[in-house]
């Protein structure tokens, strides 16, 4: 077993590649609830509310003026030229000044739009952090384009845990939610530091190309689109919810879909990190041994996903009487309806790696866009009905609604699997299922 790890072939690297993602956002995210754990008990529901639309306004940001910068260096043959970095780089630089900039003028209506006078302040200083992020290197991505992550994974966890223990300190001290304001601006600014010290890759430099730049612009524009209307699908549910609900509420509701989302951020971590440079190294066109074996990868990813939230369903409300006390109590079914939700997403999403790494982005955007539409109509008809049920069921459905969309955008590819998506599918819905049935007494609770 330890030779299939060992060497420089595709298959150890993606090995390698795979377990330290996996361990990487592991450690992360059992810092993270260690952090939460002694947050919750130091601060209140209402802060945990109110950084949650901070972090909407800030994904949202970040999400609407993607430009595949990252994509484009991951897929691009030029991806490890000194001038297409540079220009990489510079661009994103730009990003993060706008960004924030833009935050800075949204400041004042979304403290309206939410009726949080606080959020005028806190907005600006969290979203410095866009330009902290904004000169990040490029290492981190030419790293990931060639699956060497072993020095990324260490530096992650070490900010991580510095991070925390500066959150955690601040919030004893201060006793508000500037305490995690300064805990992410420190993060982001430590992690700058360190990756740009420690990790082996070229060093960036102030660099202008106008063709390399209309060729990532050109690649990005409908990665630019797409990411745009995956905002509405990965965080339309806060947005809405944050109208329809106190603060306390929608602090409660994120610490549980914080809980329950862990099986669907180790999928994207192996996705983005494993999966599209796999297949952006074993193209799938015209090759059926490439075929079989992304088909081998893409079924595993999946079904580990998937019995990540077997575990979540089965033991979400146990787990959050166990970890937190009776004010969050209703994070408990977040995280068991949240657990069927996720399976269309695991199972109906993984296409999406096959549209990159063979540069579709223009299908990536069409799927993305149709998905959103009917999810955003199903979350308002939701949360009139259901309320955070309705809304949070509003997802799955919407992707099983347009998977016939999908068929026939993976059709064009020769990458439908749909013998495993039926099986996968099944088995996430009955087992996920059961267990809503088992807790139905306190899911009823999210109505």
């Amino acid at each position: 077993m330890k030779s299939l790890f060992v060497g420089n072939s595709l298959k150890a690297r993606s090995l390698r590649t795979t377990a330290l993602a996996v361990a990487s956002l592991g450690g992360e995210n059992i810092l993270r609830l260690a952090s939460n754990l002694i947050l919750t008990r130091i601060l209140f529901p209402e802060v945990f509310g109110l950084m949650a639309l901070v972090q909407l306004f800030l994904t949202g940001l970040k999400m609407f003026s993607d430009t595949g910068i990252r994509q484009a260096i991951i897929q691009n043959p030029r991806g490890e030229e000194p001038d297409f970095l540079n220009t990489a780089w510079t661009a994103q630089i730009i990003r993060g000044v706008i960004l924030w900039a833009c935050t800075c003028a949204l400041a004042l209506p979304a403290a309206a739009l939410y009726g949080e006078p606080l959020l005028a302040q806190i907005l600006p200083v969290a979203a410095f952090s866009l330009v902290i992020s904004g000169f990040m290197t490029t290492k981190v991505l030419t790293n990931n384009r060639n699956l060497t992550i072993g020095q990324q994974t260490i530096t992650q966890l070490s900010v991580k845990t510095i991070e925390i223990i500066i959150s955690v300190t601040l919030a004893w001290w201060l006793q508000s939610v500037w305490a995690l304001v300064i805990g992410n601006l420190a993060s982001s600014f430590l992690s700058l530091l360190a990756n740009h010290r420690f990790l082996p890759g070229q060093t960036n430099r102030l660099h202008w190309d106008w063709e390399i730049a209309r060729e990532l612009f050109g690649f990005g524009k409908f990665i630019f689109l797409s990411t745009a209307v995956t905002f509405v699908t990965t965080n339309g549910d806060r947005a809405i919810l944050g109208a329809y609900i106190s603060l306390a509420e929608l602090g409660v509701y994120n610490i549980g879909y914080f809980l329950g989302a862990l099986p669907l951020l180790v999928y994207q971590a192996v996705m983005g990190r494993v999966v599209f440079p796999y297949y952006r190294l074993k193209p799938i066109a015209g090759n059926l041994e490439n075929k079989r074996k992304i088909f081998q990868v893409r079924r595993l990813v999946i079904a580990s996903g998937l019995l990540g939230t077997f575990i979540m369903s089965a033991s979400g409300i146990a787990l959050i009487d166990l970890l937190y006390d009776s004010r969050y109590a209703l994070a408990g079914p977040v995280v068991v309806v949240l657990s069927l939700s996720l399976v269309p997403r695991l199972v109906l999403n993984s296409y999406g790696a096959i549209f990159m790494s063979s540069g579709d982005t223009r299908q990536v955007f069409y799927l993305s866009a149709s998905t959103a539409a009917v999810q955003t109509v199903l979350m308002f008809v939701g949360v009139t009905w259901l309320g955070i049920l309705g809304v949070m069921i509003a997802p799955g459905l919407a992707i099983m609604i347009t998977y016939p969309f999908r068929i026939r955008a993976v059709r064009r590819h020769n990458a439908w699997d749909p013998l495993a998506d039926a099986v996968l599918l099944s088995a996430g819905y009955l087992i996920n299922g059961f267990f809503i049935w088992w807790h139905w007494d306190q899911v009823v609770k999210l109505i």
